[in-house]
């Protein structure tokens, strides 16, 4: 029996030491991930820094470019709406005055109808006046 325990007692000493091992790579493992842990943070933050550096630049140059678009765009607009406002005007006077040459040949045709009733009336009550031996 003696034997057996002796033989147990040598292999829970090579298990120590066996788990000893185990622990001291654990150790080893767990200092390397975290000297890797602060390599790639800083290598993460480096690129977040660069990136916002490179997303404002870009977005400085954008800014510009839409600024100067806007501005262009502007102008043209303000072209056309003065091209646009003297046409309208213009067709605006044309047509008043076509209007008011209406309105003078209306009252011209007032005038005229009125004088042909005049003429017309008196022809009639003329050839009335003939006729009933009034004249």
């Amino acid at each position: 029996m003696e034997a057996r325990i002796a033989r147990i007692e040598s292999d829970v000493a090579h298990l120590r030491t066996d788990v000893a091992d185990i622990k001291t790579d654990v150790r080893s493992l767990r200092d390397k991930v975290d000297d890797l842990g602060v390599r790639l943070d800083a290598k993460i933050h480096d690129l977040g820094v660069r990136l916002d550096a490179k997303i404002d630049d870009v977005s400085g140059r954008l800014n510009a470019k839409i600024d100067d678009v806007a501005g262009r765009l502007d102008a043209k607009i303000d072209a056309v709406s003065l091209r646009l406002d003297s046409k309208i005007d213009a067709l605006a006077s044309r047509t008043e005055a076509r209007f008011d040459a209406l309105a003078n040949s209306i009252a011209t045709a007032k005038v005229w109808a009125l004088l042909l009733y005049i003429t017309l009336a008196t022809a009639t009550f003329g050839t009335m006046a003939r006729a009933f031996g009034w004249l």
